[in-house]
């Protein structure tokens, strides 16, 4: 009698379990669709031009907008101690079936410094996809990071591909409507924005396979912290430094990949 009613009862916590595995997952496919169908049911947005008007304009030692340029190096920094932790120190806790996953967002951020960089060399339409195809990589590579470790390894592993060949996508499909006039960057958007959705949910909703998560929060700290500064550009050079909001944001959005970082070289699985 005893051990049908433990039966019971262990059947019943199984059956509990997997109902709430199905609404997490209800949860992330939901606010994933109400995003898509948000963005996607908007008129197409074409790219401002009065975005590649920064504040910060000085020519120093003859590179022209400076410090613009100059503060994406801590993005190679990052990165390039990002991909020696992987390949040579080994000092990193990672899922060795997602390595590809590691590896790309750490190029990704190594390769912003270039494409900002050159971007910001000489701000246009023209100059901007550089800008915009390593974030994509960063971005998508670490969404699959996250679902990997949060959700499923196998999952993560299977959508980073698709995620990144989407992210690629979205960067020239906004260039081709562009150079045609009818720019549409809904695509680029949803690449940049959803994963501030989901990746907070789901380190929310599902338990981590690895310790020293904060350093998931930081780096989307960071991220929100830098899109302030960008927004106030002209602001923020007025009112209290020497460098402009823009400059800042890079250097801002550097630190947030720093702070995942050394969370990855200290961090231990659970």
């Amino acid at each position: 009698m005893l051990s049908t009613l433990n039966f019971d009862q262990n059947k019943t916590m199984i059956i509990f379990k997997n109902k709430i595995v199905e609404i997490k997952y209800i949860a992330i496919a939901l606010v994933s669709l109400i995003a898509i169908i948000g963005v996607m049911t908007l008129d197409p947005i074409e790219q401002d031009l009065t975005y590649h008007l920064f504040k910060d304009q000085r020519t120093i030692f003859s590179i022209s907008n400076f410090w613009n340029v100059i503060t994406n190096l801590p993005f190679l920094l990052v990165g390039v101690f990002g991909l020696h932790s992987i390949f040579r120190s080994h000092r990193i806790s990672l899922i060795n079936e997602m390595k590809t996953a590691y590896l790309l967002f750490f190029s990704g951020v190594s390769l912003v410094a270039f494409g900002s960089g050159y971007y910001h060399l000489s701000p246009g339409n023209e100059t901007l996809v550089w800008d915009r195809l390593p974030m994509t990589f960063a971005f998508m590579a670490l969404l699959s990071i996250i679902i990997g470790e949060f959700i499923s390894s196998q999952l993560g592993k299977l959508a980073l591909w698709p995620l990144v060949i989407f992210g690629v996508f979205s960067v020239f499909y906004w260039h081709i409507t562009e150079s045609k006039g009818e720019g549409d960057l809904r695509l680029y958007l949803l690449v940049q924005f959803l994963p501030l959705l989901l990746i907070p949910l789901i380190l929310l909703l599902f338990k981590p396979r690895f310790t020293h998560t904060r350093g998931y929060w930081l780096l989307l700290l960071a991220y929100v912290f830098s899109k302030v500064f960008e927004y106030f550009d002209e602001a923020v050079q007025n009112s209290f430094f020497m460098l402009s909001g823009h400059s800042i944001k890079h250097l801002i959005a550097a630190l947030g990949v720093f702070f995942l970082l050394k969370a990855y070289n200290n961090r231990e699985a659970i």
